[in-house]
């Protein structure tokens, strides 16, 4: 009896314990953001503590400096700036360590393991494990926060670098200077929880008593005793403008030493940054995937905010402006970022869109130029005129349109189209005025050298004719929208020009020299050189033969018609780099990663291909196709992105799929629909109103669109309007297992292209 009843007992217990409430996850539970840290090929993400378009943005340092983050097995310290993306030689940091002084990284780094680790958005924490130290760190907007958990020692150590000035103030505090780069300068003002007992300081290997050194490589370190667990804080504001600055930064931002609450208050700002999307539905690492992309998004590297408290400073004319009550965004690379990352942050950030354009505006009159806040154009094309068009289009005119349509109609007509030229002069060169007078941009013959001093990252001919021609497509509708009948005519006929450099005996996008001949031989798998830059960007003729993102229908005409266009796209997919080929052609083209086929999810410029089945009328190869991708090229561990993730770019095509449309031509206000992943994805568009897309009977093989009603009426169109998208609502898929091969192919429900469906 009495074993029964311990039986009985130990069960209840057991029982009892295996229902303890677990509260439910919430969006930034499901954030990794460790995702990526190790690049297939190129480049890697890095972890980031950041708040939403956050100026500070801090992590870890890995030791030796290497590219695959993830892979280090030391730590040289952590970031209180910014974190080296293209490179890999830190910026300013800051260490915890105990001991005696050591200043070279290669003695004081310190072993980790990621399974003493725990990263999320607003918070990281990690052991340091030769010191027995806990490392932990928050941010804000301006600002870091970090605390070390010590040993009991007599030589507990904080070193702080940079590479300008640095300079120990009192017994608790370091002003530092950082020259970022020849446009900037970073101003760091550090306080201290406690009063250290000493410091020295450093130039390069040379350690002393100064209290201020200035050079390239110098730091401080600071001593403590400390008792067993004792907790040291360190609170470092960070300026553009100056040191008063970065003071008056940190004192809004963390005025007390309450390390938690500016933990907390980061995880609720990015919760609800996060939650502008709720899905249901869905596996696990779905929604690791879906919400760690979301992150990358929401990270706004793209459009980081660089106002500070009513002033910015300017990379372009090196001055500090008041920000006349609108935020000031430094705005990245436009190439690549239009096509899904600011039609998708436009969705999710309306409050914040206007101000983006003012941000356009304010570069062109500090820097001359309607270039990004770099100041420098470092791929090809203008798609500053895809985003501002987009954006304007879909009703967001709280900004100076007529500044910024002059500025890029003199882009358009005065600067050269090459990226990284040579030279600091923007004026149209020889290769310029061929395009302007014969619509296409033209190769180099392949018997000669390159004679255009201005050309440094190659001529990239047939890229910069197609994506320079898309944009003036977008100046075209612009135009017309502005009332500006005869530039509206004249862009028009710019944005036809792509056909001037398709090739109808070969049916590919090829080169040509600017007396009009076809470049001999032509491969459009191996042609282009290095990166395909003599002729393409970053890809090879296969990829950029579907660039003509306004006018899918025109392309469609030039292949033959529907069918002939289907066959080409299946005949890209099917085509593979024989098996002792595959080292050659990654060697040539190493950002041609994530491959089906010729197909290369690794590179923005092909994201919209998928969708063109819409176009011919073979919607249902587009769902089965979406699918795959995103199962195939998108994980949740380190190796989750198949190339370089690019600032949220990779990632929003992944959130945008993953809900079910996608953005082929950003200046037309449409969206495509694809194959939805989750039951229910809901997009808080503002004003109160959500716009849902419900996916019934949806599973992995039910990934097939049966029928499809908007609003309770019926949809037989694989695409909608940016309007119906805002008046709120759902959009209703009902799924299968096998295609529909009558849903929205009717002709008169196809996508909408530049050229008409019966124009031939």
């Amino acid at each position: 009896m009495r074993t029964t009843f311990a039986i009985f007992i130990v069960s209840f217990i057991a029982l009892a314990s295996s229902c303890v409430y677990s509260p439910p996850k919430e969006p930034v539970d499901y954030v990794n953001p460790n995702i990526g840290t190790i690049g297939h090929l190129l480049v890697a993400t890095a972890s980031m503590v950041q708040l939403p378009h956050g100026m500070v943005q801090i992590g870890q340092n890995p030791y030796p400096p290497l590219a695959d983050r993830y892979l280090a097995d030391r730590i040289s310290g952590f970031s209180v700036r910014a974190l080296p993306k293209y490179t890999t030689k830190p910026f300013s940091w800051i260490m915890a360590t105990t001991g005696a002084p050591r200043i070279n990284p290669n003695d004081y780094a310190s072993g980790f393991d990621h399974d003493f680790e725990k990263v999320t958005p607003y918070y990281s924490w990690i052991l340091l494990e030769d010191y027995d130290i806990e490392a932990a760190m928050t941010v804000t907007q301006h600002s870091s926060f970090y605390k070390f958990k010590y040993p009991k020692s007599s030589e507990s150590n904080i070193l702080m670098n940079n590479n300008q000035c640095v300079r120990v103030v009192g017994n608790n505090c370091i002003e530092s200077v950082e020259a970022v780069d020849s446009t900037q300068t970073a101003y760091y003002y550090a306080i201290f929880s406690k009063p250290f007992r000493s410091y020295v300081t450093w130039k390069d290997s040379l350690i002393s008593q100064d209290v201020k050194q200035e050079g390239l490589d110098i730091g401080a370190l600071v001593t403590f005793d400390t008792s067993q667990d004792e907790e040291i804080m360190v609170k470092i504001g960070v300026s553009f403008i100056d040191m008063e600055q970065a003071k008056r930064n940190l004192e809004m931002e963390i005025p007390a030493w309450d390390f938690d609450k500016v933990k907390n208050d980061g995880r609720e700002i990015w919760n609800n940054a996060l939650g502008k999307i709720k899905i249901e539905g869905g596996t696990d690492k779905q929604k690791t995937i879906f919400y760690s992309a979301l992150y990358r998004v929401m990270l706004g590297s793209q459009t980081l905010d660089r106002s500070e408290y009513g002033r910015y400073y300017s990379r372009l004319d090196k001055q500090v402006h008041d920000t006349e009550g609108h935020a000031f965004y430094q705005v990245g690379s436009n190439w690549g970022s239009h096509h899904s990352l600011f039609p998708l942050v436009l969705l999710l950030e309306p409050e914040i869109q206007n101000d983006i354009m003012r941000s356009y505006i304010r570069m062109q009159d500090e820097g001359d130029w309607l270039v990004n806040s770099g100041g420098y154009r470092n791929m090809i094309g203008r798609h500053e005129v895809a985003t501002i068009t987009d954006t304007y289009m879909k009703g967001f005119r709280d900004f100076d349109i007529e500044k910024a349509y002059e500025a890029m109609k003199r882009n358009s007509k005065e600067a050269t189209m090459l990226s990284r030229h040579i030279g600091k002069d923007w004026r149209l060169n020889e290769l310029d005025k061929v395009y302007l007078e014969k619509g296409f941009y033209p190769a180099k013959p392949s018997d000669q050298p390159e004679w255009v001093k201005e050309v440094g990252f190659g001529r990239q001919s047939v890229a910069l004719t197609l994506e320079n021609c898309y944009d003036d497509w977008c100046m075209s509708i612009l135009a017309k929208e502005l009332g500006k009948e005869d530039d509206y005519q004249y862009y028009l006929n710019r944005a036809y020009n792509y056909r001037n450099v398709f090739d109808t005996k070969s049916g590919f996008m090829r080169p040509k020299t600017a007396d009009g001949k076809w470049i001999e031989p032509f491969d459009p798998i191996w042609s282009g050189g290095q990166g395909g830059r003599d002729f393409y960007t970053e890809n090879n003729g296969w990829n950029y033969t579907w660039y003509v993102l306004h006018d899918p229908q025109g392309l469609i005409n030039l292949m033959g018609g529907q069918e002939p266009f289907v066959a080409k796209l299946q005949q890209m997919f099917e085509t593979n780099v024989p098996l002792y080929k595959k080292y050659d052609f990654l060697k040539q083209y190493p950002d041609m990663t994530g491959w089906i086929g010729m197909y290369s999810h690794g590179n923005e410029i092909t994201w919209h291909i998928p969708y063109l089945y819409n176009y011919a009328g073979k919607p249902w190869m587009a769902q089965r196709r979406i699918r795959q991708i995103l199962d195939l090229w998108y994980g949740d561990g380190p190796l989750g992105f198949c190339g370089d993730e690019d600032y949220g770019e990779m990632s929003s095509w992944y959130i945008l799929s993953a809900m079910g449309f996608y953005t082929v031509a950003p200046g037309r206000p449409v969206y495509d629909i694809g194959s939805p992943l989750f039951e229910k994805s809901t997009i808080d568009i503002g004003d109160g109103k959500k716009f849902t897309i419900e996916c019934r009977n949806i599973s992995t093989q039910n990934k097939y669109i049966q029928s499809a009603s908007m609003n309770g009426k019926e949809l037989n169109r694989a695409w909608f309007t940016h309007e119906e998208l805002m008046q709120g609502g759902t959009l209703l898929l009902n799924m299968g297992p096998r295609p529909n091969k009558k849903w929205a192919t009717d002709i008169e429900n196809l996508p909408v292209s530049l050229t008409p469906i019966s124009s031939k």
